[in-house]
């Protein structure tokens, strides 16, 4: 629904020490995105190097058609912090997310804006580094490493294919905005976005987009600590962050999974089975609240009651296929009903 204030996209641009790029990203911007329904929130997170007066000056010039706004925190926050307040003072019924450094073309944004007000079923577009057939430069072989492994482990925890949920360059439409409550305040909060736009039902687009790596050298901030908490925010955007029926069902599900998986080999072969399944068993939770859990699980032990050995592996694995089946019709049965919270 069209803002009261005609806004109709503000991009968000956290900023922390990020001088050297700012007059280049600023005219990146008057080139694609010099409207009069268009506001640009700089939030500049503590910057020490000058920011706050070079966006200040560039905002005195008055040599744009954009509403030019500039977000001062005190404190160094972190990019999630900034991005929050970005989005609380927003107006415009897109916003889009985009960071400074220009190691994602404003080029690409604008395509993306394009594509979403075209059709009016997309509701969320994130940027991908590697769906892209553009321009790519990228030496950091640990960071991308990290990211392919975050995005994997969020694709098999929340049941997505996405090729690359890090990336800064994401436009979101007011309605999904209105469901979200961003509370992480640094890097992981490309994770808190993705896991919540997945919880709330709204399907999340990619589009291929150019990559310029920057060196350390240059100013990049994130390091292999940032990769080794974002592991912390993958465990805990899906099993904490979670309805109280939805924590019930994790710990039921695991529970009958793992037993499941004292029918696969012997001695340790046994014990590794056992964690696999269980681990199987946390994301079935996930997606399968008490009741339609329940079938999977009854169906399991069905099959456990046929054959002998090897037979009876293979007969649970066929009741376990089969409870999958017929536990997702009965889910998106009740889906819409007032008891959509037990299937």
């Amino acid at each position: 629904m069209p803002q009261e204030n005609n806004i109709n996209l503000s991009i968000v641009i956290p900023i922390y020490n990020e001088s050297i790029f700012i007059p280049k990203l600023f005219d990146q911007i008057l080139e694609h995105f010099n409207f009069s329904n268009i506001e640009i929130l700089f939030i500049d997170d503590g910057s020490s190097d000058g920011t706050n007066e070079i966006l200040n000056n560039l905002k005195s010039k008055k040599n744009y058609n954009f509403k030019f706004d500039i977000i001062k925190i005190d404190i160094n926050s972190g990019k999630g912090k900034a991005i929050q307040t970005g989005i609380k003072n927003s107006k415009g019924e897109y916003v889009l997310m985009q960071d400074a450094d220009l190691e994602l073309d404003i080029k690409d944004a604008k395509e993306m804006y394009e594509i979403i007000c075209d059709n009016n079923e997309i509701k969320c577009i994130f940027g991908s580094r590697y769906l892209s057939g553009k321009l790519k430069k990228n030496n950091y072989f640990f960071n991308s490493l990290v990211g392919k492994i975050n995005t994997l482990i969020f694709n098999i925890f929340f049941s997505q294919s996405l090729s690359d949920v890090h990336c800064g360059l994401k436009i979101l439409h007011r309605s999904v905005i209105k469901k979200i409550n961003l509370t992480v305040n640094d890097f992981g909060i490309e994770i808190d976005i993705a896991s919540q736009i997945v919880r709330n039902n709204f399907f999340i687009y990619e589009y291929g987009v150019s990559y310029y790596f920057r060196s350390k050298a240059q100013g990049k901030k994130i390091t292999w600590i940032d990769g080794v908490k974002s592991f912390f925010y993958l465990l805990k955007a899906r099993f904490y962050d979670n309805s109280r029926y939805t924590n019930i069902s994790i710990m039921y599900s695991s529970i009958y999974m793992a037993y499941v998986g004292s029918h696969f080999g012997m001695g340790l072969g046994n014990s590794l089975f056992i964690i696999f399944f269980f681990l199987v068993g946390s994301v079935i939770g996930i997606n399968y609240k008490f009741f339609s859990s329940s079938i999977i699980f009854f169906s399991i032990f069905i099959g456990s009651l046929f054959g002998k050995g090897n037979g009876t592996t293979l007969s649970v694995l066929i009741f376990f296929i089969f409870g999958l089946i017929f536990a997702n019709y009965i889910k998106n049965y009740f889906s819409n009903s007032k008891f959509k919270f037990y299937f």
